[in-house]
């Protein structure tokens, strides 16, 4: 096993939870990965994901209420891109140790 740091305090845990409750609802996850290359529209983000609204308004919020996600307006369209950069590096990671076959 690594000799693994782990100096926590008991604010960052609360910290570190709280992202993964965020991260860990599934329609969520599909939303980042549809991020993970920039900015996309609220009609592309439905299309993409397949989750209808009031659902994925719901989640956009999570995201938004989080500051993981931010958004832009542009007349009556709304975009959103990935805000934390964060995010990137954990999606990453999901990627790299649960989504990879092995060599």
């Amino acid at each position: 096993m690594a000799d693994i740091d782990f100096d926590i305090t008991d604010q960052d845990i609360e910290v570190v939870t709280n992202q993964l409750k965020v991260l860990s609802n599934p329609d969520r996850l599909k939303i980042l990965r549809h991020l993970l290359d920039g900015e996309v529209n609220v009609q592309t983000i439905e299309k993409l994901t397949e989750i209808h609204q009031p659902t994925l308004s719901q989640q956009l919020t999570v995201l938004r209420k989080s500051e993981m996600v931010s958004t832009r307006r542009d007349g009556k369209q709304i975009f959103y891109q990935i805000a934390d950069p964060k995010v990137l590096v954990l999606m990453q990671t999901f990627h790299d140790l649960y989504c990879e076959e092995p060599a």
